[in-house]
């Protein structure tokens, strides 16, 4: 008796997903709840996850399908029947070598003929598309079997020109190629396709503009580098640099309400809560969840929301409600080594905070060139909305704030 595995419900306002991955192939056994494929949302990858233990009998659809939810994906048949659940294998019969008349032939024994090689669905597609013989290709896999890649490899070879006879007289020699030189196309995925659209729009919609500014480090390095250690042993989480430029940028929009806000038609809807979508690098692209009410938590709240969300990104166990809404985003580009950026605004919000590299810069502090380590920092902002006096007043609150931290102690 077989199982139905069928597309889940993958969160509010999301109708329809993409095959990602196949995590299970016909045949193999599963355990009940186990992963057996991924799909892939606007926003998030979603594991599909076996209703009962048994045998995957069939896959009903391919890897890059559109799925709506509710839609039959997979069969699950019982462990027991085991044997019938693998679609038919293509079976190629090894030849047995043939025996001259005048030799008598040596002791070695001969491979029978009805040998036969099993190969896997992937395998025999690529069999078939390359027109290889499977006996005449070694397998690198397990025990021996053979592999898509040994059918590729085993057709690049084919498809090569034969070496040419060495003329008699000197012959110029075309340059050489160093390396192999291919094409590959990948189809994009379903989320880096939602980021595209979303940036391009954002584009499109938006007056973006940007702000600069830059920022003396010294107080807030200080601080951590005093207080890391008992931080990370009472609160378990380590004392970061976004802690202080969340509760920064929370006194900015508290006195800057439009820069937390957001055109919806021809309305304009303020916020009096901060939550902030911080971008995190996820397997598949750059995903924003939301530390929610950022302004009511403490900087060992937010810090520990901001770990949370980076190992579940990491994982790739974000769901819909992680990112869901949002009212303002903090860009790091600083841990990739980014000096300077125009960050895109998150629609629907109307301005993105970005962070830079922290480098050493020669600056004048009280009439005297000194070192100090400095970060560029970026406000982008629709200015639809919101005025360049009221985007520049913003982002220099939050360079005082950093600059001289107790402001953010006596909410000043």
């Amino acid at each position: 008796m077989s199982s139905e595995v069928i597309v889940p419900a993958l969160g509010e306002s999301v109708s329809e997903a993409t095959i990602g991955e196949w995590l299970k192939q016909p045949g193999d056994a599963v355990k009940q709840d186990e992963p057996i494929a991924s799909l892939e949302t606007d926003k998030v990858a979603i594991e599909v996850t076996a209703p009962v233990a048994g045998v995957l009998s069939q896959q009903l659809v391919k890897v890059g399908d559109t799925v709506a939810v509710g839609t039959l994906i997979a069969t699950i048949g019982d462990a027991t029947s085991a044997g019938g659940a693998e679609p038919p294998a293509l079976r190629v019969e090894k030849p047995v070598p043939p025996v001259s008349n005048t030799v008598a032939p040596t002791s070695t024994p001969v491979e029978p003929a009805g040998d036969a090689v099993v190969l896997s669905p992937s395998v025999r597609k690529a069999v078939l598309e390359y027109g290889i013989d499977p006996a005449s290709v070694k397998g690198s896999g397990k025990d021996g079997r053979l592999t898509r890649e040994d059918v590729v490899a085993a057709a690049q070879a084919k498809s090569a020109p034969a070496p040419t006879a060495v003329a008699s007289a000197p012959a110029v020699s075309a340059p050489a190629v160093i390396g192999d030189r291919r094409d590959e196309r990948v189809k994009m995925t379903r989320l880096r396709q939602t980021i595209a659209r979303r940036l391009k729009a954002a584009q499109e919609s938006a007056a973006l503009l940007t702000t600069f500014n830059d920022v003396d480090m010294s107080a807030v390095i200080a601080a951590r580098d005093k207080y890391k250690d008992l931080f990370e042993k009472k609160h378990g989480s380590r004392l970061g640099f976004m802690g202080f430029f969340a509760k920064a940028s929370c006194l900015a929009l508290k006195d800057v309400p439009s820069v937390n806000a957001y055109i919806e038609g021809d309305e304009i809807v303020y916020h009096d809560y901060v939550d902030i979508s911080v971008a995190v690098s996820a397997p598949n692209g750059l995903v924003v969840p939301v530390v929610r009410d950022a302004h009511l938590l403490s900087f060992a709240g937010i810090e520990k929301a901001i770990a949370a969300y980076g190992k579940k990104a990491k994982d790739g166990a974000l769901t819909m409600d992680d990112m869901k809404g949002g009212t303002f985003t903090i860009s790091n580009g600083g841990v990739f080594g980014s000096l300077m950026s125009t960050p895109i605004i998150n629609p629907p919000q109307s301005a993105v905070l970005g962070l830079h590299r922290i480098e050493d810069r020669v600056v004048v502090r009280n009439g005297e060139m000194v070192i100090r380590p400095m970060m560029y920092i970026a406000l982008s902002y629709d200015h639809r909305l919101i005025d360049g006096r009221e985007a520049v007043t913003a982002l220099k609150i939050i360079k005082d704030a950093i600059e001289d931290p107790t402001r953010i102690l006596i909410d000043l």
